[in-house]
């Protein structure tokens, strides 16, 4: 049976919305948008895992800030295997702050063939890389949202979709702002016949 590793859950205000953060004693195992799931604990003072969650949160908050453009604190991928684990490796070493790539262009940097299972036709290695970002656990880290479809955004499965990639690329530069780009952060949807504040 494999040991259950304990996360430490933090969160804050962002642009974006809340994000929360996760952290083993091996590095930031989650970041999600939204509050913890179901009021997940913080962490123990004192332990390893503290301390990397207090300087994940604190990164974060800096990268939001605009003050800072890379992420040093340690991700831990956890069971994460085979393709999945290279491609996300892949990701967070090779496409910083400000540019993006395409799926197919991840997928042939990461070094993925088409993938077939038993009696199944071959997956194009873009489509495998559309899943793997689709379950990205650390995202934000391992920047998902610079990832992009070959004429066009592409999607997003954080946040409120692709609303949220779009501010953060627009955030980083790697999109042109548009007039509607709010650097405060997303426009919060109105209820029908609501006045904006």
């Amino acid at each position: 049976m494999v040991p259950v590793t304990e996360l430490a859950w933090g969160c804050l205000d962002t642009p974006v919305g809340q994000v929360s953060v996760a952290c083993t004693g091996a590095g930031v195992a989650r970041v999600g948008y939204g509050p913890p799931r179901g009021g997940a604990p913080g962490p123990a003072p004192g332990t390893p895992a503290a301390a990397l969650l207090a300087g994940a949160l604190a990164e974060v908050e800096e990268y939001f800030a605009g003050c800072r453009k890379a992420f040093s604190v340690p991700v831990d991928l956890g069971r994460a295997r085979g393709s999945r684990r290279t491609v996300l490796s892949v990701l967070h070493d090779s496409v910083p702050f400000g540019q993006t790539i395409t799926y197919g262009g991840l997928a042939a940097r990461a070094g993925l063939d088409a993938a077939a299972g038993p009696g199944a036709a071959a997956m194009p290695p873009a489509r495998v890389v559309g899943q793997i970002m689709a379950s990205n656990p650390v995202g934000i880290i391992v920047p998902c949202h610079r990832v992009v479809a070959g004429a066009g955004l592409g999607g997003y499965s954080g946040g409120t979709g692709t609303d949220v990639k779009h501010w953060l690329l627009v955030f980083e530069g790697a999109l042109p702002a548009t007039l509607d780009w709010d650097p405060a952060g997303l426009r919060r949807a109105q209820p029908a016949g609501a006045q904006p504040a």
